[in-house]
């Protein structure tokens, strides 16, 4: 599963926007099921909602790893100014 979770990290960046990642994940969430289909997998069948929610949890640690990133560069944005702020107040 891990091939399919590197699928979907490479189809979303952090620049894109929620609505942008969301259409990405509706695109996924669309494949799958025409794949379900196609295979015969009856929404009764286990391996059906296993698939789902597969699905599910690496879209949520795709956007959890996005979070992540967008946290640290914050924080990496913050330090930077920070570290400026207090270069130019020693220079005084």
């Amino acid at each position: 599963m891990s091939d399919f979770a590197d699928l979907i990290a490479r189809a979303v960046h952090p620049g894109m926007t929620r609505e942008e990642r969301e259409a990405v994940y509706t695109v996924v969430r669309d494949a799958v099921l025409k794949l379900q289909d196609r295979e015969g997998t009856s929404p009764a069948d286990p391996r059906f909602a296993y698939q789902q929610h597969v699905i599910e949890e690496t879209i949520r640690d795709v956007e959890a790893d996005l979070a992540r990133h967008e946290a640290l560069r914050k924080l990496e944005q913050a330090l930077a100014s920070q570290t400026a702020a207090h270069a130019s107040q020693r220079r005084r």
